[in-house]
């Protein structure tokens, strides 16, 4: 969501709160409505395929603004790129164009070219409409924004992302498996004997080791099993859904239902809004199992190592515990980590750690839960359990709450700002405009929305966005700041997207807690550092100390790379940069794409994330085996 918007077809800007975010694209207003968006599109399409048949890049850059933007992802090239500006977009296409033709999407009335605002306050009108697209390599769809640029229509934002490879559509509708061949065949197997002796890969080698049974891992098995890739998960916990399952109590979603499906197997109309973490791990255990994805628990990786000659991994697994355990080795060609939008837990090394006296000093991720002491009114007793916990950010309210609901007298030690956003702004103004419960979109048609937007503009809108989401949340805002707690509006105030993006974290979506430390009930500690854990408490950079019975550090995680590090090795890790922030064009560095070692990737993000990214992902590494990129 970039720094600027281009100068271009801008108009009066509308009051932050009087604009109609429901459905997206926004309206335009009456003056705008004598355009015919169909010709105009109609007349920019037939321009744009006359020159890709020609392979006259010059001239199909020249339909582009100044600023215009091409984002692909693996449909015109193997590779995520944002190309700006004619010269950038002619050079783009002129090293690697796999585009044949495109055509415009009118199956729906938000396919379809219509005349709409790109902004939320309206500065920025034109037409925008779906396409879909073909490739030397297969099919896949767009979105095409047009501008009015003295006089001429102008591309603006030009998006291209491939679906499905020729050849290897995925086994879905009249293409689905029968599940038996009807006749007489002695000795044959039935579907569930077939599939047991699939998943144990005995005469067999996974083409795909993916590590980690989270929603990064289960996307990545579902998306290619349905290109015929064998792929193999493996996790070191007992059974799928124990990454949420064994996180503390009180753990919900914050994103709605609505916009968290998973990919072929969406979530119920009877599913609550925001997911209990228990509920979502059933649910992860049974879409394994109703996809039947190829699943060993209770399995780690004990060696692993690259061979540049043979284009594959030899990795050792131990799978099982105790004297039931055996050893594999497997020869994969990719592998994939698929253990979390992070790395290895931050857990700071503070002076005394070891000498804490209380009954609790963990990370977050090990929280136990808050065990219960009375009501809250028990605080001021002097026997009340005093808590700390450190950081500001989505966990660290969480177990604040779960604290103080539990009759403890909590602290929460906020070091630098957080960005906060109540849940009924994020609904309306972070997720509603796109995903919605009752605005009938094919939540494909929002993803496909989503990231049509280069990440330079994409800033740009948050930024709006943002603004009228702090006016939404003005006597919040105003009353964390009274209470001591320092509160932000993300990178260059384009908000908590532009944070998760940016730096994975720093940021909470209010479902409670921020009224609590208004009120005084949660109290804060700002902007010192901890220099040295006591045998009862903290003591901070200023001098100044806490009491504590319980301690949790919410810090956080490091970078995913550190995760590759510990469980493959330094050879590898050694080869890859960091993961996650924007690269020189705009897309996101190391993850979903190559990572800097060969048969090697990063997959992860929240669920919605996982959706999407997991089929860019899939169709990469099925271009790979099949020798196509």
């Amino acid at each position: 969501m970039g720094d600027h918007i281009p100068a271009t077809a801008s108009s009066q800007r509308v009051e932050p709160g009087s604009v109609n975010l429901e459905p997206f694209p926004w309206p335009v207003t009456a003056q705008n409505q004598s355009v015919d968006a169909g010709a105009v599109a109609a007349t920019v399409v037939g321009s744009v395929n006359d020159a890709v048949v020609a392979r006259n890049f010059a001239a199909l850059a020249s339909l582009f603004l100044a600023d215009g933007f091409w984002r692909d992802h693996v449909a015109v090239s193997w590779d995520l790129h944002t190309a700006k500006g004619p010269a950038a977009i002619e050079a783009f296409l002129a090293a690697e164009c796999h585009l044949a033709r495109v055509e415009i999407d009118a199956s729906s009335d938000f396919r379809k070219p219509q005349l709409t605002g790109f902004a939320p306050a309206g500065d920025v009108k034109g037409i925008g409409f779906f396409i879909n697209v073909a490739t030397r390599h297969g099919a896949g769809r767009g979105m095409v924004r047009l501008v009015e640029k003295e006089g001429e229509w102008k591309i603006w934002t030009f998006f291209t992302t491939l679906e499905e490879l020729a050849g290897f559509e995925e086994p879905r509708g009249p293409r689905r498996p029968k599940g038996v061949e009807h006749g007489s065949k002695p000795g044959r197997l039935n579907w569930l004997e077939r599939g047991e002796i699939a998943s144990e890969f005995v005469d067999s080698e996974p083409a795909v080791l993916i590590i980690g049974a989270g929603q990064g891992g289960l996307t990545a098995h579902a998306r290619l099993k349905m290109l015929n890739v064998s792929a193999l998960i493996v996790d070191s916990n007992s059974a799928v859904g124990d990454n949420w399952r064994k996180r503390y109590d009180q753990l919900v979603l914050h994103d709605p239902v609505w916009y968290d499906h998973l990919p072929y197997v969406p979530f119920p109309d009877t599913w609550p809004v925001f997911t209990p973490k228990d509920k979502l791990a059933d649910w992860f255990a049974s879409y394994a199992q109703t996809l039947e994805l190829n699943v060993w628990m209770q399995t780690e990786i004990e060696s692993s190592a690259w061979d540049d000659d043979k284009k594959e991994w030899t990795v050792t697994v131990r799978r099982g515990w105790g004297d039931k355990s055996e050893t594999r080795t497997l020869h994969p060609k990719h592998v994939i980590q698929a253990t979390g939008a992070s790395g290895e837990i931050n857990l700071p090394d503070i002076p005394g750690m070891d000498g804490f006296e209380g009954d609790v000093l963990c990370h977050s991720s090990d929280f136990p839960g808050a065990e219960d002491h009375g009501p809250n009114e028990a605080r001021t007793r002097s026997s009340t359990k005093k808590a700390i916990v450190v950081g500001a950010c989505n966990s660290s309210h969480d177990i604040c709450q779960d604290y103080y609901e539990h009759g403890y007298d909590v602290t929460m030690v906020q070091r630098s700002s957080t960005c906060v956003v109540t849940s009924e702004a994020a609904l309306k103004f972070l997720v509603g405009p796109l995903y919605s419960e009752g605005n009938g979109l094919p939540i494909e048609d929002s993803d496909v929305a989503v990231w049509s937007w280069p990440s330079e503009v994409m800033k740009s809108l948050q930024v709006d966005l943002t603004k009228l989401q702090v006016e939404h949340d003005a006597t919040m805002l105003a009353g964390l700041e009274a209470a001591g707690f320092k509160v932000d509006t993300g990178p260059n105030g384009g908000g908590l997207f532009t944070k998760y993006l940016q730096r994975g974290g720093g940021y909470y979506i209010d479902v409670g807690t921020s009224q609590l430390i208004i009120d005084g009930k949660i109290r804060v500690k700002q902007g010192q550092d901890v220099v040295e854990v006591l045998p009862r408490g903290l003591r901070f950079a200023d001098g100044s100390e806490l009491e504590a019975d319980e301690i949790v550090f919410a810090t956080g995680y490091a970078n995913m790379r550190t995760r590759a590090r510990s469980i493959l090795g330094d050879a590898l890790a050694d080869r890859i940069g960091d993961v996650w922030g924007w690269d020189a064009e705009g897309e996101m560095r190391g993850i979903w794409r190559r990572s800097g070692h060969p048969g090697f990737w990063f997959h992860g993000g929240n669920l919605a994330m996982c959706r999407y990214w997991s089929r860019v992902l899939a169709l990469q590494i099925k271009a790979s085996l099949e020798g196509l990129s």
